[in-house]
């Protein structure tokens, strides 16, 4: 499969991934945001409620707040692991580095991992910026990105990197890792049912 195909391929998973489940990120972020606060403060007693809340107090448009830096997250996300991972674990093959196992599995899933926090990281920053924001906060994503890099220049873009890449590193090994045991299981399956 080309780079082209594989591209638009985690784009387009990236996509239509958030295009469906939205409306919980968006109750994530708040409710993360939520529980932060001293008890007095908070907004929500519950996830239920904060769904209640948001569609309640902005309309069910609310819940869809931040939906194009979320896709853009989200394929830039995509990319980062499903490309590259491909990409790494090739080279690695080609050039008789590692063969195909867990080892290399595990190499080629870090190494994605690594590069998608690089390349997401700063749509990550805003768009979690930008669903935390009052009402009437920013007009709109480009000017949360430009009041963000005002107030903390390009590293405010990377703020969070560690946390981020220890989840999405460790994300991609166990999925990565998963992935390939369960595929090889699938193929020495197949010859058993003819």
């Amino acid at each position: 499969t080309g780079l082209a195909a594989r591209v638009l391929a985690g784009c387009t998973t990236g996509a239509v991934a958030v295009a469906c489940a939205q409306p919980t990120d968006v109750v994530k972020v708040r409710f993360q945001a939520n529980g932060a606060m001293l008890e007095s403060g908070r907004r929500y007693s519950g996830t239920v409620d904060a769904y209640r809340t948001i569609a309640r107090e902005e309309g069910v448009r609310g819940l869809w707040r931040g939906t194009l830096p979320n896709i853009a997250r989200n394929a830039i996300v995509n990319c980062g692991e499903l490309v590259t991972y491909d990409l790494i674990k090739d080279a690695l093959l080609r050039a008789q580095l590692m063969t195909d196992n867990v080892p290399c599995h595990f190499v080629a899933a870090f190494g994605a991992g690594f590069c998608a926090t690089v390349v997401a990281s700063p749509v990550d920053v805003v768009k979690t910026r930008y669903m935390n924001a009052g009402p009437g906060q920013y007009r709109n994503v480009l000017s949360c990105l430009l009041a963000l890099l005002m107030q903390d220049g390009l590293a405010g873009l990377y703020k969070g990197f560690v946390p981020s890449f220890l989840r999405l590193g460790s994300w991609n090994v166990v999925m990565f890792i998963s992935y390939e045991q369960l595929q090889r299981a699938a193929a020495l399956a197949r010859p058993a049912q003819s």
